[in-house]
């Protein structure tokens, strides 16, 4: 079944940790955009929000601000190390929980500038920001063996971190807002990301992350909002997708070279772009999984009744349209309140820029299980 078998391991390794009682690592701390962005935007002046229905239409808490049907990338991975979902950062009043925070937030990029004409959103920099408020002044008064314990916490901790569409989609691409693609090449801007990215990530590590995942940009040119609005030939609008992969193809140079200088630390690159386009081009190959533990549950690739014992096998069928209904012709975000389509599930895209809850599980249990997609896997990292 291709892919389906590792969603599968993510559900049982997430009953195995909780049938233990112990997590497989002490917490998830989650930067990135509208692909991981939990409900941060619910609270920031901007149109980039999806606290309504249909969003969240499978998701367990409802319309959460999670641009999905259902779980995102981090959830998938905060299952698998039986830890609870980290919450919106600043959705936090009281104590800040030792477990992880969710800092990602809808719209913005690598760069300060990209996705501010919708409104306010976190950059990076902003993103990193709160979390250094959240190590020098929140962190520290669970910890009553003072810094080095502290320290001991975060080098054990996982940090994903998925971003950087947005600085082509809602930056270089979008040219009634931005003179980037006149004062850059797609290599040099490619470059000047990376650069950017790399002093971030430093930075992070000098905050206390040891174990960093960074998803590689996805094939924004198979998006409902690109394929809609471009002519092309195919699937894809495949002049868009080179421009990723300008960033994409040294990503992986830049964090090996973060890893040799940076003691201690271990930077991952999820091989996801290929991931993503084979599941849009090849969507037979993947679906998705459920099977039932006592009164639960968990995400994989074929549906397991208990009761009947059987396994029904659902794959993704469309790979081309959004679920539900958008503004725009299908190429924006979910008209409010609009029923989506009946089998979300069984679509690679929810709206015209995000995907299903199928999509990211597909995603988080690759890189959890795949050598190929992360190297060493999150199963691997958890345990050096």
């Amino acid at each position: 079944m291709g892919f389906t078998l590792f969603v599968f391991s993510v559900g049982l390794l997430h009953f195995i940790s909780l049938a233990c009682g112990a997590p497989l690592a002490p917490a998830l701390f989650v930067f990135g955009d509208s692909l991981f962005d939990s409900g941060n935007n619910n609270l920031l002046p901007t149109v980039s929000k999806a606290n309504f229905k249909p969003y969240g239409v499978d998701f367990v808490r409802g319309d959460t601000g999670r641009f999905s049907n259902g779980r995102l990338v981090p959830d998938f991975i905060a299952e698998f190390l039986g830890l609870p979902y980290p919450p919106p950062s600043i959705s936090i009043r009281i104590s800040t929980p030792v477990t992880g925070l969710n800092y990602a937030s809808a719209s913005c990029g690598i760069l300060p500038e990209t996705g501010q004409f919708l409104g306010k959103c976190l950059s990076l920099d902003d993103q990193i920001d709160l979390f250094q408020h959240t190590v020098k002044s929140s962190l520290p008064k669970h910890f009553k063996g003072g810094p080095k314990e502290q320290s001991e916490h975060l080098s054990k901790s996982i940090f994903v971190v998925c971003i950087g569409s947005n600085d082509y989609m809602s930056n270089y691409l979008k040219l009634n807002a931005y003179d980037t693609s006149k004062l850059y090449s797609p290599q040099a801007f490619a470059q000047h990301l990376l650069d950017k990215l790399s002093a971030q990530f430093r930075r992070l590590h000098s905050l206390g992350a040891r174990k960093v995942v960074m998803y590689e940009i996805g094939p924004i040119g198979c998006t409902p909002s690109m394929t809609r609005k471009k002519k092309h030939s195919g699937k894809c609008v495949e002049e868009s997708n080179q421009l990723v992969a300008y960033f994409n193809d040294d990503l992986l140079g830049m964090l090996q070279n973060l890893t040799s200088t940076l003691p201690s630390s271990i930077f991952v690159r999820g091989h996801a772009h290929w991931l993503g386009y084979d599941a849009i081009i090849n969507p037979s190959k993947y679906g998705r999984v459920l099977f039932s533990y006592f009164h639960g549950w968990l995400t994989g690739s074929v549906i397991f009744s208990a009761k009947k014992r059987s396994v029904v096998y659902t794959g993704l069928l469309d790979t081309s349209n959004p679920c539900c209904k958008t503004w725009a012709n299908g190429t924006s975000a979910c008209i409010p309140e609009l029923k989506p389509c009946p089998n979300p599930n069984q679509h690679y895209f929810f709206d015209g820029y995000h995907l299903t809850e199928t999509a990211y599980s597909v995603l988080a249990g690759a890189c959890i299980n795949d050598r190929s997609v992360c190297s060493p896997t999150l199963r691997e990292l958890v345990q050096m």
